[in-house]
């Protein structure tokens, strides 16, 4: 193999783990918090393309959509959770898992009335458009864009929650919410705060994908599949699992692409079965 399909195969990898990070690690920071398997997660991916795809439209800026399609979403999970799943958090799981998956079809069905079943194209912005030589290989800059963008949400988000009073705060709640409720804590607004959190998140990773894969109807769905096996791979509630799940998934997805291309699904549940088989609860997951 040259070098240069090989540094094009290594940022491949690295842009596709950079977006299933931002899929994945709102489902750690959902389950982690809340104790909650949100099976409609991806459906706030798939919004995020489809309220960016509308708002590039609007004001013509791809940068102000960046800003302001992940609040506008998560300001929407933010209100399904307080409307719907702060009552049954008590409940068996089975209630949940009927509950998000619910949400989600309901969810899906409102985004095919609003913007019918054809695909939706967004451009990025001029400056990341066209390719850029780098280690002989010739790469979109776009996809250049995603890894940084991935990265500095990462840095972001371990900041605010190792560095700041607010992220001590929500993993107090991780921790025993009900000492933080003894102690004074609104633990109701840091869960609500927490979806909305996750849900913005993934609509950040969905607005950075419509211009590499448009926003169509069934991208939620294609999506939580592979973030379900990141925060498998990377241990549930685990930040940095999210992290180290989307490196091992992006490169499984596109080393076995490249090789086999008719197994490479197989490949990363194989990669999965195998680390699972060591560590049950995943590479940073703890022990229950």
């Amino acid at each position: 193999m040259s070098s240069s399909i090989l540094v094009e195969q290594l940022f491949d990898a690295a842009a596709l783990a950079a977006l299933l990070f931002l899929v994945s690690v709102g489902l750690s920071l959902v389950f982690g918090i809340l104790r909650v398997v949100n099976f409609a997660h991806g459906i706030f991916y798939m919004l995020g393309a489809y309220v960016g795809s509308t708002l590039v439209r609007l004001t013509g800026s791809f940068w102000l959509t960046l800003i302001l399609a992940p609040p506008i979403v998560g300001l929407i999970g933010a209100a399904l959770e307080s409307s719907t799943l702060r009552f049954i958090y008590r409940r068996p799981p089975i209630y949940q898992l009927l509950l998000t998956f619910g949400l989600a079809m309901i969810l899906e069905e409102s985004v095919r009335v609003l913007y019918g079943v054809t695909a939706r194209s967004v451009d990025p912005p001029v400056f990341f458009q066209g390719t850029v030589e780098l280690a002989g290989a010739v790469y979109p800059r776009y996809r250049l864009f995603l890894i940084a963008a991935g990265s500095a949400v990462g840095l972001a988000l371990w900041l605010f929650l190792t560095r700041t009073r607010a992220g001590l705060l929500v993993r107090a709640v991780a921790q025993n919410s009900e000492m933080v409720g003894c102690l004074g804590g609104d633990v109701r607004r840091v869960r609500t705060a927490v979806f909305g959190l996750a849900c913005a998140l993934a609509a950040f990773g969905g607005a950075c994908a419509a211009p590499m894969t448009t926003a169509y109807l069934g991208m939620g769905i294609n999506v939580i599949v592979d973030a379900f096996v990141v925060v498998v791979v990377g241990g549930l509630g685990s930040i940095v699992g999210s992290m180290v799940g989307s490196l091992i998934v992006g490169a499984a997805q596109t080393w076995g692409g490249f090789y086999v291309s008719e197994a490479a699904m197989a490949i990363m549940y194989a990669v999965m079965a195998a680390i699972l088989l060591f560590r049950p609860w995943g590479l940073f997951g703890e022990e229950e």
